[in-house]
């Protein structure tokens, strides 16, 4: 049984052909009309589908050729944009007659699309509009003209770049070699290709349909393809709102291709995954969010709302979890999240602290904000977090492992106790988040990001800070061996590593060896040097999510943290003389 088999079927005929559609939800709901690409049928939506029909109206069809669609006769000529689009307005009439629709194109869907939302004759139908990993052709025509017109080396880049990326384009205009290779060897190795390539799951897709989908499909590059790329219209501004959804690894389509598209669509609202071309597939979760977001704004009278903080487009509507979010680098975190975007679950031991963190957090940004009360070193207690936020927020799409503890002394000062302290704290509280959190990333399938904060202790040995620094050494390495593991499954792993940081960890800070006044004098001493030195948490807490962006390994923050790296690795001798001096008091 697949997800569609659930799904109301009719039939509506149009421009001699019969176009399967499904439908799922309350037809009194808002009309989301979920348009598939090539070499696709309708069954690519299917996940997505499933998550956005407890609050709309999802319509599917296979576009005209594919799936149980009939196809036209003669194909040539049948395949036009023209054609496509009365094949979108009968479904649109037939299913969501005198209501707008909200259109969702993926790949060729997308191209379709652009058509539909340009064009004089849907004004009115159309809601709004989401895209991914589709231009409009008209775009793409006046984007090469004027790379072509006005060429620079880097816009000569651009356009061999993307040249590249097209190559399929060029074997799909030539006479029946590609029929033959769909209906032979390539249509039977085509779903292990998506799987080993894409990471696409199986399922109910692709459908026994695919070697006359992907056949018939071919007419629709060369039918459009070359005509309007050499005659692009100058007229073809979005008139609904549009939202923007690019893959970051789409092997097919350059990102420098939607530089310009303000211009055609003023009303844009952009987002960015790290995904590769078949997000449909692969982020089911995140597009039925985006969808939904999306959506729900326009119909409120509110396009274009979505967060505007710095990397909103990358990190708008996703779920990031922060332990020790109650104070210092934690809280700056959150806030940096929440300011672009994201749902924040502010973790801490102290449950006012959190709560603090939480409702700045919502009103900086963040779509929605949760405190949670927990000490990251009871496994227990962080095994019921993880447990309940699955289930009352969804799966976490970034972890951030910030919670942490100092501890100075030298090392026979240091008491087993002291020792248990900070490794329960600082390495156990980090490897309970990636256990159990981490789990969860990768039982859904659909990446995420794990970030651990370490500290530049972790390569500068200190005959001050053996306890700190052990446990500091062992996150980064932990961090290393899970990035290597998760690498194939789409979640990135990165490891912060900050030198001196203006934070109250030195409140908190313990010193072994010494009575209770003398450790309350080495706090207040510390906590100046370290007010003295005045580097923000905030500076961190932009490096986060710089590095998540990236996808970077270890990320060494302030100057002295950055020298040091460098030093470890190639100088390390220098950092070990320096150890052995003692620190003032």
């Amino acid at each position: 049984m697949t997800v569609l088999d659930g799904a109301r079927e009719r039939w509506v005929r149009t421009g001699g052909v019969e176009l399967c559609v499904a439908e799922l939800g309350d037809p009194r709901h808002p009309t989301v009309v979920l348009v598939h690409g090539y070499p696709d049928s309708k069954e690519v939506w299917s996940e997505v589908a499933a998550r956005l029909a407890g609050r709309f109206h999802v319509v599917l069809y296979d576009v005209r050729g594919h799936g149980r669609s009939t196809a036209p006769t003669p194909l040539r000529g049948g395949f036009t944009l023209e054609r496509l689009t009365d094949d979108f307005l009968a479904v649109a009439d037939a299913v969501s007659p005198g209501r707008p629709v909200h259109l969702v194109g993926h790949d060729w869907g997308s191209v379709q699309c652009w058509e539909f939302v340009t064009v004089r004759r849907t004004e009115g139908r159309i809601a709004s509009f989401t895209s991914m990993s589709g231009p409009s052709l008209d775009h793409f025509g006046h984007w090469i003209n004027k790379r072509l017109r006005r060429p620079t080396p880097r816009r000569i880049g651009q356009l061999l770049g993307q040249g590249a990326k097209s190559w399929y384009v060029y074997l799909l205009h030539t006479p029946v070699l590609p029929e033959l290779a769909w209906r032979g060897p390539l249509g039977k190795r085509w779903p292990g290709i998506l799987r080993r390539v894409e990471k696409v799951s199986g399922g109910d897709y692709p459908t026994p349909s695919l070697p006359s989908d992907a056949a018939h499909g071919a007419w629709l590059y060369r039918d459009n393809v070359r005509p309007r790329l050499r005659h692009p219209r100058d007229d073809a501004h979005a008139h609904a709102p549009v939202q923007l959804i690019t893959p970051l690894g789409d092997a097919f389509l350059s990102e420098r291709l939607y530089d310009e598209l303000e211009l055609w669509a003023p009303r844009l609202t952009r987002r960015t995954l790290p995904a590769k071309h078949w997000v449909p597939r692969t982020r089911p979760d995140r597009l039925a969010d985006w969808i939904t977001e999306f959506v729900t704004a326009v119909d409120g009278g509110r396009p274009g709302t979505a967060a505007s903080g710095k990397h909103a487009d990358r990190f708008g509507g996703q779920l990031v979890l922060v332990t020790g979010a109650g104070h210092g680098i934690g809280r700056a975190t959150a806030f940096a999240f929440a300011e672009a975007g994201a749902r924040v679950v502010a973790v801490d031991r102290d449950a006012e602290s959190a709560d603090r963190t939480a409702e700045r957090s919502r009103l900086i940004g963040a779509p929605t904000a949760w405190a949670e009360t927990v000490d990251v070193s009871d496994e227990r207690a962080m095994e019921k977090l993880a447990a309940k936020v699955a289930a009352e927020y969804g799966v976490v799409d970034i972890l951030v492992n910030n919670a942490g503890i100092g501890m100075s002394g030298s090392f026979f000062d240091t008491a087993p106790e002291d020792w248990k302290k900070v490794l329960d704290v600082n390495l156990w509280g980090v490897i309970h988040g990636c256990r159990l959190l981490g789990r969860q990333m990768t039982e859904r399938g659909q990446g995420g990001h794990i970030v651990n904060i370490a500290s530049a202790a972790a390569y500068q040995p200190s005959r001050a800070l053996p306890a700190y620094s052990t446990s500091k050494a062992a996150v980064l390495m932990l961090t290393e061996c899970l990035r290597a593991e998760l690498a194939g499954q789409g979640i990135g792993v990165t490891a912060i590593c900050p030198g001196l940081v203006n934070t109250d960890i030195t409140s908190t800070a313990r010193f072994a060896g010494v009575d209770a006044d003398e450790e309350k004098r080495l706090r207040r001493r510390t906590a100046r040097l370290y007010g003295l030195r005045g580097y923000p948490p905030e500076r961190v807490a932009d490096a986060v999510l710089e590095a998540v962006v990236r996808n970077r390994a270890v990320v060494p923050v302030t100057p002295e943290a950055r020298g040091a790296h460098l030093f470890s690795r190639f100088a390390p001798g220098v950092l070990r003389r320096l150890a052995r001096v003692k620190p003032p008091l």
